[in-house]
């Protein structure tokens, strides 16, 4: 739900109060600093490095600086690094390792060097595949990746450099990078970045999870993921590597294009370095130490449909009536807070959602398959007639204000937030979603305005009038609040570029001075807010039946991926939106978080038809798929049109179809963290052109979309890095790419290019309008060989279990995994299936109908074909065919390539058995 009333004051405020403000590092200047000199390091009996570090010179700006600090080096794994510094005197604030497991930094030592073991000498701490290097006066440290020697990281400074060395102070802590000028750089966000997903020099970075409106450029939106990915090419030969700083306080990072520099407010310096050197093995790395991202049931991948506005029960009927008849595919219907007694949680509104007629609803839709998920908003109405106000009040598990559960307003009015950080408050809040699924058996839960929002700013109390009065928009602050600045809580020494234009951290949120469970400070703990709810409504669902949650949260933090799904928020129906949506979710795939997506046709304000056409054709691919609406904005379901219908038809028809492949890559991304959707520089590192490419992207490792984004255009200009590449709505179209090279494409309104990559094979259904029904289609393989190759390989993969239940591994008796190989050398083709625990699918009883395989050199027809080494006679019901193959661009460059399609028909191989399939292809002429 969106929060307008914040992004258009933002707006206002920044053309009004801060023109002429470029960014946080111009008001609040680099402290060139004398730094910190090394004057103890030994090593501890885990094998890391314990260090005292000691204040060379005291600065004055942003407060004092603590004068000694504990340095702990430690190689965790072969290819993870980890550097801590905080204070040697006093404990400090820092992620809470039961939120995030972590192994535990040596206990505080205070006095320097007399812990009895020899201290260390050299300068060099290697690993297997890391080096840490430091410098002892004035400290810094680098480190180093073994096998090429490269420097990932150097803090050290030189007079000319434009930052200083290490700062730490209570509420300000700095250091900086240097980097090579052609390091392209990705990640730290939530923000929206009009360049695109490369990070972009001098725009600000700025983490503080916030309800700020996505359509505000380059602000810190609803997350906070303090990593990024750099990645480099080097003679020809890419490296990739990944920095992550574990702190959950409010910072700017500062890119400059040659180097980096972190401004925090709090906390301490807990730097993990991931080796790589490919983009996926950074993501498996970093996903193997934040949390595996979470399985996600079949029916998630399925197209969802929400709005804020759905009055009443017939308009949600009506809504799925209307998917039907429209034969547009919907697996999901939705509830923002419509379904709510005066926008409280946990409750039904008795007259326009009466629980009889809402359970004979669901009722009818489960019988089909199709799911039904609503909102829940953190903030809970001080009402004492209200039991889910009144329970948190009796078990004490609301955020305090001097000792006093905070007031804010949301929705309902006056709200108090739970502190989910008390473990009363995770057992709480699941009792309160067991009590709601007795009164209404929903398939998931959506949790919004969690960073969390506020309608109002300060200390408030309620007034004596109505609040909120029940007239204008409910977004207008109506209790009476009082700033709060008496504390350097709400008022540090150093302004973050919060909501883009340096507003008071508590502004439109819980007040930084407010205390969590254990005197926790807001301050501190506020951009984990939505991570820890996202843990305990994880819990409490998994609790509930046994079965696998889905939870789709606005707010995250490093690890939430492990969790839930994200949307990126409140959009605007325009096309620099639909272009920025991209390159977002493409961003959350590097963070851990791979099922994301944006609101199709745009949140607010009304779209155009031409651009709700292209964004479903976009959509359709994202990962997480829904259509969402605000309150004021027309209708826009998909059927609204008919020729959004028929984009939808075409798109989601194509969705549907490849829901076994995205089912089998929210597999991979569970075991290995691989994002669903990818830039291209994933699947093509050394191919440089994909370094800054933000208008395209892949499912996994080789199907390709290449939308249209702009308005008014029929054809779009598409990137193909070197290999062949078949389009997917017509297997004969085929591009081939020796050097890599954009290519115009065909795009008329009701198209979308999609395209699969040479050496793949990929399982494909009929698809359906429901995924429940999609699911029990026969598969058709689609195999693809480098154009003409008269000798090459492909290979794919298959995943299939019972997605309801909550683990997604195999062992289980519940799943099976299938690995798909493909040969052609010298005219034998051979297709076979080698498949680990296959009871599960045969008890489902499905088959192979069809296997096409593309770009075989070839022509006077096939022979001798065999299946399970027996061969096919004429009387059989298997047919083979065969067609040649067109290439686009080829014949405007004189080039002429050759090759044919072979599409295997009527075949009933089981897919939980292995199979063979072979022939051989006529003598060219």
């Amino acid at each position: 739900m969106c929060f307008l009333g914040l992004s258009s004051l933002l707006l206002v405020l920044l053309a009004l109060c801060f023109s002429g403000v470029s960014s946080a590092d111009t008001v609040n200047p680099t402290i060139k600093g004398k730094g910190y000199r090394l004057v103890s390091i030994e090593e501890t009996p885990d094998g890391g490095l314990l260090g005292h570090l000691q204040l060379i010179q005291n600065s004055k700006v942003y407060g004092p600086d603590i004068p000694l600090l504990q340095l702990y080096v430690k190689h965790e794994t072969q290819d993870r690094l980890r550097v801590h510094i905080t204070d040697a005197q006093k404990q400090r604030w820092e992620v809470p390792y039961n939120l995030l497991p972590r192994e535990q930094p040596p206990s505080l030592t205070q006095t320097i060097g007399k812990t009895g073991k020899k201290p260390i000498t050299v300068s060099e701490y290697s690993g297997s595949e890391l080096i840490f290097n430091y410098i002892s006066d004035p400290f810094g440290f680098a480190v180093k990746r073994k096998s090429d020697g490269q420097v990932l990281f150097n803090s050290s400074s030189d007079p000319k450099d434009p930052y200083g060395e290490l700062v730490f102070k209570d509420q300000y802590l700095e250091i900086s990078t240097s980097l090579p000028k052609d390091a392209s750089l990705y990640g730290l966000g939530e923000n929206s970045q009009p360049h695109g997903i490369k990070l972009y020099p001098n725009d600000p970075y700025t983490l503080f999870t916030t309800d700020v409106s996505a359509i505000n450029l380059n602000t810190d939106l609803y997350g906070s993921h303090p990593v990024y990915m750099d990645l480099r090419n080097v003679g020809g030969q890419a490296y990739a590597h990944s920095v992550l700083l574990l702190n959950s306080n409010g910072m700017d990072v500062f890119y400059r294009g040659t180097s980096l520099t972190y401004k925090v407010i709090g906390g301490v310096f807990d730097f993990y370095f991931f080796a790589g050197p490919t983009p996926l093995g950074v993501v498996d790395q970093y996903t193997s130490f934040v949390g595996r991202p979470a399985p996600m049931p079949y029916w998630s991948l399925g197209f969802h449909q929400c709005r804020w506005g759905y009055h009443n029960l017939s308009v949600v009927e009506d809504v799925v009536e209307n998917y039907k008849k429209a034969q547009i595919p919907l697996d999901v219907i939705w509830n923002d807070d419509d379904h709510m007694d005066g926008h409280k949680d946990f409750t039904l509104n008795p007259k326009n959602y009466p629980r009889p007629k809402l359970l004979a609803f669901l009722d009818k839709i489960h019988s089909i398959g199709m799911k039904y998920i609503v909102i829940i908003d953190p903030g809970i109405g001080v009402n004492t007639s209200y039991g889910v106000y009144q329970r948190g009040l009796a078990n004490d598990v609301f955020i305090k204000y001097e000792g006093e559960p905070f007031l804010a307003q949301v929705w309902p009015g006056a709200v108090n937030f739970p502190d989910f950080l008390n473990p009363k408050t995770v057992s709480w809040w699941g009792d309160e979603i067991r009590r709601f699924h007795e009164l209404v058996p929903v398939d998931g839960l959506w949790i919004d305005m969690n960073e969390a929002s506020n309608f109002c700013s300060g200390k408030c109390k309620i007034p004596k009038g109505q609040c909120p009065t029940g007239s204008g928009p409910g977004w207008v602050c109506c209790l009476d609040c009082k700033n709060i600045t008496k504390t350097r809580w709400d008022e540090p020494p150093y302004k973050i570029n919060a909501s883009g234009l340096q507003a008071p951290i508590g502004f439109k949120t819980i007040a930084t001075s407010a205390t969590h469970y254990n005197g926790v400070l807001e301050y501190d703990a506020h951009s984990l807010y939505g991570f820890s709810q996202s843990i305990a409504t994880h819990k409490a669902l998994q609790g509930l039946e046994g079965k696998r949650p889905f939870i789709l949260t606005r707010s995250t933090y490093v690890g939430s991926g492990r969790y839930a799904a994200h949307w990126t928020g409140d959009n605007k129906g325009t096309w620099e939106d639909l272009k920025i949506s991209i390159t977002t979710v493409l961003n959350f795939g590097i963070f851990g978080v791979p099922m994301v997506g944006a609101d199709i046709c745009g949140f607010y304000p009304a779209p155009t038809e031409e651009l709700c056409n292209r964004w479903i054709e976009v959509g359709a691919f994202y990962p997480f798929s829904r259509d969402h609406a605000n309150f004021y904005s027309p209708r826009q379901e998909l059927y609204q049109w008919e020729s959004v219908a028929e984009s939808a038809r075409n798109a989601l028809g194509m969705r549907y179809k490849l829901l076994p492949y995205l089912y089998t890559l929210n597999y991979e991304a569970h075991i290995s963290g691989a994002p669903i959707a990818r830039p291209l520089f994933f699947s093509f590192p050394t191919y440089t052109e994909t370094y800054g490419l933000s208008t395209q992207f892949l499912l996994g490792s080789s199907v390709m979309i290449s939308p249209v984004l702009e308005q008014g255009k029929s054809k779009v200009k598409a990137l193909f890095p070197p290999g062949t590449w078949y389009s997917l709505f017509d297997l004969t179209q085929v591009i081939n790419s020796k050097q890599g090279k954009y290519v115009t494409l065909d795009a008329p309104l009701h198209v979308v290019n999609v395209h699969v990559y040479q050496n793949t094979i990929l399982p494909m259904q009929q698809g359906g309008l429901i995924s429940k029904a999609a699911r029990t289609t026969p598969f058709n393989l689609v195999v693809t060989f480098p154009a003409g190759a008269s000798n090459a390989t492909a290979k794919g993969n298959l995943f299939l279990d019972d997605d309801e239940l909550p683990e997604m591994n195999l062992g289980s008796g519940y799943s099976t995994y299938v690995d798909f190989y493909a040969t052609v050398s010298q005219g034998s083709v051979k297709v076979w299936s080698e498949v680990q625990e296959g009871k599960f699918a045969l008890g489902k009883g499905w088959v192979v109908e069809k296997v096409s395989v593309l770009g075989l050199d070839g022509s006077g027809g096939t022979s001798a074909l065999e299946v399970d080494g027996n061969p096919v006679t004429s009387v059989s019901s298997i047919e083979l065919s065969v067609s040649e193959q067109k290439y686009l661009e080829e014949a405007e460059h004189g080039e002429t390539t050759k090759s044919v399609m072979v599409d295997v028909n009527g075949l009933s191989l089981p897919v939980g058995k292995n199979f063979a399939l072979s022939w051989k292809m006529g003598i060219k002429a």
